[in-house]
């Protein structure tokens, strides 16, 4: 086979990865019956031939099940991909659990190099904020790590640009993971201008909005066992009026002759150089379509249109219920509404 060109290349701090990398989540967590080993391993393997460098996984996805999927479907690819996967939230008693202590940090990082069949991560993330437990604690558990060789760089996810400042005065923070799409912009708070001004990459996940901005959601008749059943926004009399300014942006992607998808991508590649979203997906075709967004340029015309679908009230719903939303630190945006 005639190796894939490489892809466009952004920067998460010192790490150089593809400019669009992959969320491995739902491959073993959250959407519902997870898909066979042998699909998940080719789907894997085809995202590194196509070129893409950054693998991002975490404890807490299928309760480690996702991290041993990668140690064995990729593992003896190691050289190929940056390696990013993410402690705090993880398996207590079988239940999801927020433990931010150093003590819970290292048996977790322990746990993930036996799981991911490696000595080293090369970017490791506090996936939640312990409000228990000051940042500058977890930090340095993470420090200690770097020290050990066990991780090279250190992530943070959905923290606000307080607790950024905070964490990057312990220790250089690579990246910031938190939701970013057209219609999620919690970021643009604070959070992006904060990575920018200390040299930190953003990574975006959700980047097509859970399928709401690809195509894949119409109606909320969702497999049991999927999250989108929980999120205020994807469900009942929210989801419906929410579909309007769905269908305004599927016309707009037909204007521009690519897909929905597509769309979404290439909106938040250009939001900012430091910004890398990491869409998840099951299906080799709906990943390669993502890829296309690359290609698509949006001039500034382009982009006021996109704030003027997603306008303030033109999407209903929370974006997660009350207990998930207690454990994010991101800022809320003026007027967001919250599920009681």
């Amino acid at each position: 086979m005639i190796p894939a060109p490489p892809l466009p290349a952004r920067a998460l701090g010192p790490l150089a990865v593809s400019a669009i990398g992959l969320g491995c989540m739902n491959l073993s967590h959250a959407y519902g019956e997870k898909p066979d080993e042998a699909a998940a391993v080719r789907l894997l393997n085809h995202a590194l031939d196509r070129g893409i460098t950054l693998l991002d996984t975490a404890a807490l996805y299928g309760f480690g099940a996702n991290e041993e999927l990668i140690g064995r479907a990729v593992g003896h690819r190691r050289a190929d991909y940056v390696l990013a996967s993410k402690c705090v939230l993880d398996s207590v008693d079988g239940k999801r659990g927020l433990d931010g202590s150093p003590a819970a940090i290292t048996a977790c990082l322990d746990r993930a190099l036996g799981r991911l069949n490696t000595d080293h991560i090369d970017l490791y993330y506090l996936h939640r904020l312990d409000a228990r437990v000051p940042i500058e604690d977890s930090v340095g558990a993470l420090v200690r790590a770097v020290e050990a060789g066990k991780i090279g760089s250190i992530g943070l996810s959905e923290m606000s640009a307080a607790t950024i400042r905070r964490a990057h005065a312990v220790h250089p923070v690579a990246a910031v993971q938190s939701e970013y799409s057209p219609i999620v912009r919690n970021p643009d708070v604070a959070v992006l201008d904060a990575c920018a001004e200390l040299g930190i990459g953003f990574v975006a996940f959700s980047p097509v909005c859970r399928g709401l901005l690809a195509g894949a959601v119409r109606s909320d008749d969702y497999a049991p066992g999927d999250l989108r059943l929980t999120l205020p926004r994807f469900t009942g009399d929210n989801l419906r009026h929410n579909l309007a300014a769905v269908a305004a942006w599927d016309r707009l992607a037909a204007e521009h002759d690519c897909t929905p998808g597509q769309l979404a991508i290439a909106w938040v590649l250009a939001r900012a150089p430091h910004i890398v979203p990491i869409p998840g997906t099951r299906s080799i075709t709906h990943l390669d379509d993502l890829l296309g967004g690359l290609s698509v340029r949006l001039d500034p015309g382009a982009m006021a249109r996109i704030d003027a679908i997603f306008a303030p009230g033109a999407v209903r719903g929370a974006r997660y219920p009350a207990a998930a939303q207690a454990q994010i630190d991101t800022e809320l945006l003026p007027h967001e509404e919250l599920a009681a």
